[in-house]
């Protein structure tokens, strides 16, 4: 940012001027959107420790700073909000979709979804392959059956989020050897 705003033009054409103008007011724009990220990330760090399930969501596997309270965000507080693992899946668009019309089908991913919410799941499964035995035991599998990398990170994902409604439900902290 400080090299662009102590950049010189190439031209001394006067039309140059207004973006040279439009480039400096996005620096500005972008550093002052980087501080609040920083003072975000701050509050959120101090926060997260102090809620009554970050214990459940900071045992994952993988999670670490950066995913624990995505994932915890993603479930919430409110045990009665989802019914059954099914309904997570469904919420969070890992919950393949089926389309059926005489004898044809089709299976695609959930379009109507949180977006983030389910990058945050796929994410997570993929950091899990290394720091899970089972995880990356059932990743291998997946491979080895014929699926692509994401078709079987998602299929991770699917399996992973039944595991943690089952914890959160229980509200027990993720046990690798359970």
């Amino acid at each position: 940012m400080q090299a662009i705003e102590k950049a010189t033009a190439l031209r001394d054409d006067p039309a140059i001027k207004p973006f040279t103008l439009e480039a400096l007011a996005l620096t500005r724009q972008l550093k002052t959107s980087l501080e609040l990220i920083k003072q975000f990330d701050e509050a959120i760090a101090q926060l997260i420790p102090k809620l009554p399930d970050y214990p459940l969501f900071a045992s994952l596997p993988g999670a670490g700073i950066a995913l624990t309270p995505r994932l915890l965000t993603a479930f919430g507080e409110d045990r009665d909000r989802f019914k059954s693992a099914a309904e997570v899946q469904q919420y969070c668009g890992i919950a393949p979709v089926t389309e059926r019309s005489g004898k044809k089908y089709w299976v695609h991913w959930r379009w109507q979804c949180s977006k983030f919410v389910r990058q945050t799941f796929i994410e997570w499964a993929a950091k899990t392959i290394v720091s899970s035995f089972w995880a990356g035991a059932y990743y291998k599998q997946q491979r080895s059956k014929g699926a692509s990398h994401n078709m079987a990170v998602r299929a991770l994902a699917f399996k992973w989020i039944r595991i943690i409604y089952r914890c959160w439900q229980s509200r027990t902290t993720y046990n690798e050897t359970t």
